[in-house]
Order: structure tokens, then sequence, then C-alpha cells
């Protein structure tokens, strides 16, 4: 059965059974050599190759990267910094934009429907590295109101998506 996704221009990408598969293993472990996921799915090296070269190209796959432990790099401390703001210009996002791009602690960012206009996901060692960045973002650009919230544990961290 195949099943419509979108790719990065907004046009549909269409996934069978055998793309899921792939996207869930590649998922877990983007370092399964080809023959494994050929195994796997039942197809050949080749067919498998070709699917994630469509997958690459229909912007399906984005990148393949390593989730690193934060804290066994010393970054234990996550926070999230509720952002609203008086100011909805394209010009102002841009500002925004760029400073997010700036601030390596800054590891998400979304744009919010609701009352939140944004929300920032940062990772640091210690409140007091909190502190810092937090004084460095207001003084970069003006906000209505900023909120932060300490994470006191992670219940669930999961990269994968569920295709």
């Amino acid at each position: 059965m195949t099943t419509p996704g979108t790719d990065i221009d907004g046009t549909t990408v269409s996934l069978d059974k055998e793309d899921r598969e792939l996207l869930r293993l590649l998922q877990a472990d983007a370092t399964l050599p080809l023959g494994r996921l050929a195994e796997k799915i039942g197809l050949s090296k080749t067919a498998v190759w070709n699917r994630i070269q469509k997958l690459q190209t229909a912007g399906v796959i984005l990148r393949q990267v390593v989730i690193v432990d934060p804290e066994k790099i010393g970054l234990p401390e996550t926070f999230f910094v509720a952002i609203r703001t008086n100011h909805h210009t394209a010009d102002w996002l841009k500002e925004l934009k760029a400073i997010i791009e700036e601030m390596p602690a800054i590891t998400e960012a979304h744009r919010m429907a609701g009352q939140i206009d944004y929300l920032l996901r940062v990772q640091v060692n210690s409140t007091r590295a909190f502190d810092a960045f937090y004084q460095d973002l207001v003084s970069r650009i003006d906000l209505f109101d900023v909120a932060s919230h300490l994470s006191m544990e992670v219940l669930k961290r999961e990269s994968a998506l569920p295709v």
C-alpha cells in the first residue's frame, strides 16, 4: 500500500511499505550496511540504495546524524523558553532567526500558535550558564514577555518519527 508524504517543495511523495520499513530501520540505526537493510526489507542492495537516494532527493531524508547524550558531554540542563512579542513583521522574524542561528545553546526553535509566539529548547551545563544565555538573548532583541522553564526529568526523548 502506498501512502502520501510531502517533499520539501510541498509536493506529494508516495511511500510504500518498503519505504516506510526502510525509514523505520534508518531512524533506529543509520549505520546499518546496505546488505543488512536489504535483508531485513527483502529487497536487493541496489533497490535499497535507489530507495535511499529517492528519499533523499525528495527531501524525506533530510540528513543522517549522531545523537549525543547531553549529560555525558556536560550539558545536563534543558530549559524551555517561551517568548511573546509585539513584533510580527518579516524583518523582526528575520532578526530572531539570525539570533537563533548564532546561539548554539538553542537546540530547537518553534513558531507557535496560541498564547506563546516562539518556544526555544536550550541545552546548557548549569543554571548559571542559562542565566548568561538568557541575559544575552534579551539584550539582542526586543521581546514583550519571556518565561523560562527548567526540565526536571526527561520522560521521553525520541528522534524517530512514527512512519
